[in-house]
């Protein structure tokens, strides 16, 4: 029988993405400085206030103020009237030093023998629904907000639009699970003061409807089909929206897991990745499990995956490893021999992860909004200044867990050709 399945997003200016961005800053910069860096790095960002909170061992010394003030700036909360303003607001910092205790467990005079930063589970999914292996409501729902936030840098087609935004996709699957129309659209975005809510309503909603959406559906060769006259559209049902971010509602990193992940799709172990350096395996270890799902679809092992690695604190060899393949596995072996398998190509201890992944460079910046995953990996080079007056410039890798580099591995351990 065909279902609804929904996903939503959030954009760059959202509340909870603008303290996930801060928080990721100050770890991109502390790595900068000092690859051996162990932050924990919490944000609360209201009316005209910034708070940081965490906990961090690093040889960097940083001027966290500015650095929070910069990834305000470049979201685009430079006017006073949004009560939030990257220039004027205030920045409380209550970083501290790491615990001893904590730092302890995660230490180690052999490097291999690094132990897991905390306990937890984490998962990683992928589908082949998607050219890029994600759940197409999220992809969507991400798309869109991206556009939109295109189109406010751009300010030609659209100069109403102001920083906060958020985005629903329900889409209808058939008896196959595939994905057949576009069902319902959600738009919520900040805007501009209009002569009355009238004339707001009416032109959000064709802006949106006849500019952004044509714009969305353009990227979408495959699933153009999927956007017909009959969606539903939602656009600001509450009416009016002036009064937002951080000024209409606080935010807090790691409070959008699921839009940082699969939308719902798969699960979720409940660690957040923002403010955290990969000795964390909260991040590091989701980005492995991702980068193992998506190269065993890639590979032909199964349509859709689910791969699931557990810790405990200190200890650097992973509890377990489940796979989930729902039943469309391509190869004659049960979930628990799937599993066995990725044990055997994929070393899941916390070192061999982040060297795996490259994850001790300051990569995390991109990653603290429109999802962590799904996204396309490249080279960039980025440059970084402290304090005294010292400029690093480091080229580095993003998105290392979305390479399907492990494929021709995978394939010769099943047996695939």
């Amino acid at each position: 029988m065909p279902y609804l399945f929904t996903s939503e997003s959030v954009s760059e200016g959202h509340p909870d993405k603008v303290a996930d961005q801060i928080s990721d800053a100050l770890i991109d910069h502390f790595l900068a400085f000092d690859p051996d860096s162990k932050v924990a790095c919490e944000t609360l960002v209201t009316t005209g206030q910034v708070v940081l909170a965490g906990e961090v061992k690093s040889k960097a010394y940083l001027d966290v103020q500015e650095i929070a003030r910069s990834v305000i700036r470049k979201i685009g909360y430079t006017k006073s009237e949004y009560m939030f303003e990257a220039n004027s607001c205030g920045v409380l910092s209550a970083i501290h030093e790491q615990s001893a205790d904590i730092n302890q467990g995660v230490d180690r005079q052999q490097k291999e023998e690094q132990g897991a930063g905390d306990q937890g589970m984490m998962f990683g999914y992928a589908t082949n629904e998607t050219d890029d292996y994600m759940p197409l409501a999220l992809d969507l729902a991400h798309k869109l907000l991206q556009e939109l936030a295109a189109m406010r840098r751009e300010n030609k087609e659209i100069t109403y639009l102001r920083p906060d935004a958020k985005s629903q996709v329900t889409l209808e699957y058939d008896d196959n699970n595939q994905p057949c129309r576009i069902d319902a659209i959600v738009i919520s975005t900040q805007h501009d003061d209009f002569d009355t809510e009238e004339k707001m309503q009416e032109a959000i909603k064709n802006d949106i409807i006849n500019i952004l959406i044509p714009r969305v559906k353009s990227k979408y060769t495959k699933f153009a089909k999927l956007f017909n006259d009959n969606i539903k559209y939602h656009i600001n049902p509450t009416g009016k929206f002036v009064i937002g971010g951080p000024h209409g509602d606080t935010g807090l990193t790691g409070r959008k897991i699921i839009v940082d992940t699969y939308g719902g799709k798969g699960a979720h172990g409940g660690g957040a990745f923002s403010g955290k350096d990969p000795s964390k395996v909260d991040r590091s270890a989701a980005y492995a499990t991702r980068h193992i799902a998506k190269n065993l679809v890639a590979a032909g092992v199964a349509d859709e995956a689910l791969v699931q690695v557990s810790y405990a604190i200190g200890v650097a060899q992973p509890m377990g490893i489940y796979v989930n393949t729902f039943g469309t596995a391509k190869v004659n072996m049960t979930n628990g021999e799937i599993a066995q398998k990725v044990s055997e190509i994929f070393d899941m201890r916390p070192y061999f992860i982040e060297e795996r992944l490259k994850l001790r460079n300051p990569i995390y910046s991109e990653t603290a909004a429109y999802g962590h995953m799904g996204r396309q990996p490249e080279v960039v080079e980025k440059e970084f200044r402290s304090p005294e007056g010292k400029v690093v410039k480091k080229k580095v890798e993003l998105f290392t867990w979305e390479k399907l580099d492990y494929v021709d591995k995978v394939k010769k351990a099943f047996g695939i050709k």
